[in-house]
């Protein structure tokens, strides 16, 4: 690709909060070699008790569940509205089942959770984050087989859960957003649970280097080329870039995107998945299925996350409850 215009216009909130975070030297490119350190820094950013619970409005709880066939239990933070009291035979609430980012190499099931946390109780929802393997001591499929396993278990125990089979979604954020969308896949492919919604925010979806936002964002911001280098490699190895990659591992290697859930597809204008996620979203569109994209302007990869006080993340997160909030009512109907 020949070279790119490497400037990026931020909205200036924004850049004054990445300014903050150069001089405190907290945006550095993941390397294979610095993955431990990389995980260090997401688990500084982690939910604790007293932040998930919200002084009493969210009960959670975690649960072992069992995981794919021949592997390990996977974990569970099941989080609901705190005066919930279930009874079997009329509570039923809708349910996000929720993908950690982390550039498939770090995070867990507390991790980028926070902007959904006031759904739960102001939408009367229940999320189910999973904590899934991650690579490179995993690649592909073991991180998006631990999803799928936790998402056939959450489907299964649905009643028992108080959660409404019938309003089960998937949302993720980032490498989390690129998992969801592969449970799409797989749950369509395998004759899983029928998904109502997929909420993809900024999804990592393609291992192939060859968008043009890629190369516009090397060295820049957030989770840049070198980064998405380092987490694609890590999940595949030898296998990245390579003609035989599975969907269910970078969904922008499907062929076939018709038959989905409705989607919610989100990302910044200053950020290396933007060019990837237009095109997931453009190919939905034109195998006959819905989307709705939103391309926010100036946003950094994670700006809702790293600053959720700023304008642009309000108006974010209100804009994807919103269309979460229209696909529950969409169900009453």
């Amino acid at each position: 690709m020949s070279k790119v215009n490497k400037k990026s216009p931020y909205d200036p909130e924004l850049e004054q909060v990445l300014e903050k975070m150069r001089h405190a030297g907290s945006i550095v490119s993941c390397t294979l070699s610095n993955v431990p350190t990389f995980r260090k820094t997401l688990l500084t950013t982690r939910l604790t008790d007293e932040q998930l619970h919200r002084n009493g409005a969210i009960d959670s709880a975690e649960r072992k569940v069992p995981g794919p066939e021949g592997a390990p239990e996977i974990t569970l933070l099941i989080c609901r509205p705190g005066a919930l009291k279930i009874n079997k035979s009329n509570v039923s609430l809708p349910c996000i089942y929720f993908i950690h980012g982390g550039g498939m190499i770090a995070g867990d099931n507390r991790f980028s959770l926070q902007s959904l946390l006031d759904w739960i109780v102001e939408l009367n929802i229940i999320i189910v984050s999973v904590k899934y393997r991650l690579a490179p001591e995993y690649p592909h499929p073991a991180p998006s087989e631990d999803c799928y396993a936790g998402l056939l278990w959450t489907a299964l125990h649905a009643q028992d859960l108080g959660i409404d089979v019938f309003q089960l979604s998937v949302a993720g954020t980032s490498a989390g957003g690129g998992l969801a969308a592969a449970m799409t896949l797989m749950a369509r492919d395998h004759g899983g649970p029928t998904l109502q919604g997929q909420l993809l925010f900024s999804p990592m979806l393609d291992d192939r280097d060859q968008t043009f936002s890629t190369h516009q964002f090397e060295g820049m911001g957030i989770w840049d080329r070198q980064s998405n280098l380092c987490g694609w490699t890590a999940l595949l190895g030898d296998q990245k870039g390579s003609p035989d990659v599975s969907p269910y591992a970078a969904p922008s290697r499907a062929q076939d995107l018709s038959n989905l859930p409705p989607a919610f597809i989100d990302v910044g204008s200053a950020e290396t998945f933007r060019d990837e996620d237009i095109d997931y979203a453009q190919r939905i569109c034109q195998a006959g299925g819905t989307v709705e994209l939103h391309v926010w302007s100036g946003g950094f990869h994670g700006f809702v996350g790293v600053a959720p006080h700023a304008v642009l993340s309000k108006q974010a997160n209100e804009t994807s409850k919103n269309w979460y909030r229209r696909l529950l009512a969409s169900h009453k109907k």
